[in-house]
């Protein structure tokens, strides 16, 4: 089997797994990508991390009054556009595996070199349709990878889906995307997490409304901190601004 891929391999030469342009194999080698992942020099280039003092931000893009966090942080240090639109897109639409392990590598070891801790990693849970529709979920392949680099433990089962909801994305109005996600979490009754520092983690914000339920619900359980990790967002609004 492995010298009929490697004799296909030579007449098919490999395609870039985001932009689809033929690709460099010594590109490949050179970044260890997993499995049959490939990615070409372009798209390699254009994975730009935002400055050191721009990676943090509050979760939520438009505070409001009575939040009960209102200063949960929000990790994110790219920006959703370019290579990082079309790598989720990917992930989610191709169901491209081998690139969601590549992505949590990367956002794992940025967050290694910015030294952020914890005590346990949570994975935003998809929808039972999304997950069985896609066959994984990516923010838990994403946590797994950080994981590795961070050495904190990821606790998949902590939080459970309530009910399905809308895609966020599918959702213009902040208000119409707070209350898609309001009550759409919760903690699994066994698990006890007083005292706990958890990074929730998923794979784009937009808003952060689904990241601040997912805070609200782990801080009544008992949670010491929380804080939003994410690969990349939109956040082109008026609480753009660091810490």
């Amino acid at each position: 089997m492995g010298i009929l891929k490697d004799a296909v391999s030579l007449l098919l030469p490999p395609v870039c797994s985001v932009c689809g342009k033929l690709a460099d194999t010594s590109d490949r080698m050179k970044m260890k990508l997993p499995g049959d992942l490939v990615l070409c020099f372009d798209c390699l280039s254009r994975m730009v991390p935002e400055d050191k003092d721009r990676r943090w931000l509050l979760c939520l893009s438009n505070p409001y009054i009575g939040d009960p966090i209102p200063s949960m942080p929000l990790y994110m240090p790219f920006r959703y556009e370019g290579f990082f639109k079309d790598a989720i897109a990917s992930v989610k639409f191709k169901k491209d595996r081998d690139l969601a392990v590549f992505l949590g590598s990367v956002l794992g070891k940025l967050a290694q070199e910015d030294n952020i801790t914890g005590d346990i990693i949570v994975p935003i849970p998809l929808s039972h349709e999304r997950q069985k529709q896609r066959g994984f979920n990516q923010a838990l392949i994403i946590a797994q990878e950080m994981s590795k680099k961070l050495h904190i433990p990821v606790a998949k089962d902590i939080l459970i889906r309530t009910r399905d909801t809308l895609r966020q994305s599918e959702l213009k109005m902040d208000e119409s995307r707070a209350s898609n996600m309001k009550d759409a979490f919760a903690v699994a009754p066994d698990w006890d997490i007083s005292g706990s520092r958890i990074l929730i983690v998923d794979d784009v914000v937009t808003t952060g409304h689904t990241l601040h339920e997912a805070g609200e619900v782990l801080t009544r359980a008992g949670a010491l901190s929380v804080a939003g990790i994410v690969l990349c967002g939109n956040r082109y609004v008026k609480n753009d601004d660091p810490f």
